[in-house]
């Protein structure tokens, strides 16, 4: 069996991709249900952020493996095949591995080096448990990642590359300003109780919040993460719970609004958004007009015989004018000279030969004198009149350029699907950040030089994960071997028993133990030796050699494999670590 990896984020997906993606947790249940129920998976484990979707296997055919995770990742998150594909990215083995080790780091994260996504993997293991989805394999990669995150944010500081998306985004909404003095006096609204939340909360009690109101569907999660941040947080900041229905009237109240639900639809739309804003300021919240379009006129056209047999391709010449006037704004109009630029020497001499329906001969040509010089000016003056390009300066209109009022509502939309209207961000007044734009402002973000330190330690860590692997697949082999050899000596003792009836239990005793120690060492350095091959690339076929070379029962292995994965299971029931 192998690791498999299918999946898509911010990296390979657009937002809108990833948005209508979305897998609810019933979603995720269903599909790791249906992916072990698929014949080449006997393990699966979803993990589903607000910018990742990825969905883990153990399986025993790669080709069939892709197609049956891309296929039910599709029918579970709505979006078809087709469509979903050129966005899937897909790891397998050791890169699956790498890959995941990288996530948990925070490598793989919009905002690098971000602790929060430590958390979400061990919910994701703990979904999997729960379903018993997750067997050896995934198990032990899921302990490993949270391992190795840790292991990386103590040990380096990659915390200081990044920080929480939550924390990247009151960063973008202040704007360059330090988020404590933006913060300060302000009051928050929090729609939704969930994990992110509880973090958007906290952040903002610590930034400097005055009050934080918490609004939830369910009104008892809301009052309990209200309480949390009323005696946990260390701060000053009040807060209290009101029930969803409630948000309008808040919105009006809050300076700053953070949402991220789990619902399907939106929460806040532009309509709702721009009655907070009116409610606030007692005027109605405009939307922004577009930016105007260029002042582009186009050429006129030609008479309808005017361009026969006309050696210029004039709808290329007049679009090329167009697209250059539009690019440039030379202030020409482009009536005029932007109508001709570019033309070689010989088109526009063909050209006015054509309009003075005149032949000339190229030969004499390449010896204009200053004479023919003037009568091709002459030509190209009369070709310009006849086709309505007449060469006229003019100075360029000034564009009106709309000055936005400050915001008077900051909104922080970190859900997927998005919560707020996107049509909020032409609200005038209104500052809205959401994972689009976090994801674009996240790409030019400056990189610690202790990334690299990570990576190094991803490298480590992923050869150390599959060299026990290979380990570790070999161990019942092992087991069944010694288990073997023990049968053996078990047999012989009870020979000599039958041939020497009078042995008295000393010597049976001591002769029992030489014959088991004799067995043990003669075990002992292919066993061990045996163990650091199959921990080495390619070492996998190791225990088949072992099992060939003794003739041991593959069953007896298999049943060695099932008690160790009982045990297994009992340790699942105690949690991740």
């Amino acid at each position: 069996m192998s690791l498999l990896v299918v999946g898509l984020s911010h990296r390979s997906a657009p937002v809108s991709v990833l948005e209508r993606a979305s897998l609810s947790t019933d979603a995720q249940f269903k599909l790791l249900q249906d992916t072990v129920a698929a014949e080449p998976a006997t393990e699966a484990a979803v993990l589903a952020t607000c910018n990742r979707i990825e969905l883990y296997a153990d399986v025993d055919k790669f080709h069939a493996g892709v197609a049956e995770l891309s296929t039910l990742l599709a029918q579970h998150s709505g979006v078809g095949l087709d469509e979903l594909t050129p966005y899937l990215y897909v790891h397998y083995e050791d890169r699956a591995v790498h890959h995941f080790f990288s996530v948990a780091c925070g490598l793989d994260s919009m905002v690098v080096g971000e602790g929060q996504i430590l958390g979400q993997i061990k919910d994701s293991l703990a979904r999997a448990q729960e379903l018993h989805t997750a067997g050896r394999l995934l198990n032990d990669l899921f302990q490993q990642a949270l391992r190795v995150g840790k292991r990386a944010h103590s040990e380096t500081g990659i915390d200081r590359a990044g920080q929480s998306l939550v924390t990247f985004g009151l960063q973008q909404l202040a704007t360059g300003e330090d988020v404590t003095e933006w913060a300060r006096g302000k009051r928050a609204l929090v729609i939704g109780a969930g994990s992110m939340s509880s973090l958007a909360a906290a952040t903002l009690a610590r930034a400097g919040i005055t009050e934080v109101v918490i609004a939830n569907r369910t009104l008892d999660r809301a009052e309990r993460l209200a309480q949390i941040v009323t005696e946990g947080g260390g701060t000053d900041v009040s807060a209290r719970a009101v029930p969803m229905e409630s948000v309008p009237a808040e919105l009006t109240r809050a300076d700053v609004a953070v949402s991220c639900t789990g619902a399907t639809g939106l929460v806040l739309t532009a309509e709702a958004v721009a009655a907070a804003v009116e409610g606030r300021t007692g005027t109605p919240a405009a939307f922004a007009a577009e930016s105007a379009a260029p002042d582009v006129r186009p050429l006129p056209p030609a008479s309808a015989d005017a361009d026969e047999n006309c050696p210029l391709d004039l709808n290329a010449v007049q679009q090329s004018a167009v697209q250059q006037s539009a690019v440039q704004q030379s202030g020409f109009s482009v009536m005029g000279d932007a109508a001709v630029a570019g033309m070689d020497a010989a088109t526009l001499e063909q050209h006015a030969a054509w309009v003075d329906n005149a032949t000339v001969d190229r030969r004499l040509a390449a010896r204009r004198s200053p004479e023919t010089d003037a009568e091709l000016i002459a030509a190209l003056a009369a070709t310009a009149a006849a086709v309505g390009r007449i060469p006229e300066r003019r100075t360029p209109e000034p564009v009106a350029t709309l000055v936005r009022p400050q915001p008077v509502l900051f909104l922080l939309d970190l859900a997927m699907p998005r919560d707020v209207d996107a049509a909020a961000h032409r609200l005038a007044g209104v500052r809205l950040v959401d994972i689009e734009s976090l994801s674009e402002a996240s790409a030019d973000a400056p990189m610690a030089a202790d990334v690299d330190q990570v990576r190094r330690i991803v490298a480590d860590e992923v050869a150390a994960f599959g060299a026990a692997q290979r380990a570790a697949h070999i161990t019942p082999t092992v087991v069944a071997l010694r288990a073997m050899a023990a049968d053996v000596v078990a047999g012989e003792i009870a020979r000599l028993d039958g041939r020497l009836p009078g042995l008295d239990d000393k010597h049976r005793a001591e002769i029992t133990q030489t014959v088991k120690r004799v067995v043990d060492k003669l075990l002992h350095a292919p066993t061990v030796r045996v163990k650091q091959l199959a921990a080495e690339p390619g070492g996998a076929g190791y225990a088949d050699a072992l099992r060939t070379l003794f003739d041991l029962d593959q069953e007896t292995v298999a049943a060695v494999s099932r008690a160790e994965d009982s045990t297994e299971k009992n340790a699942q029931n105690r949690g991740p670590a």
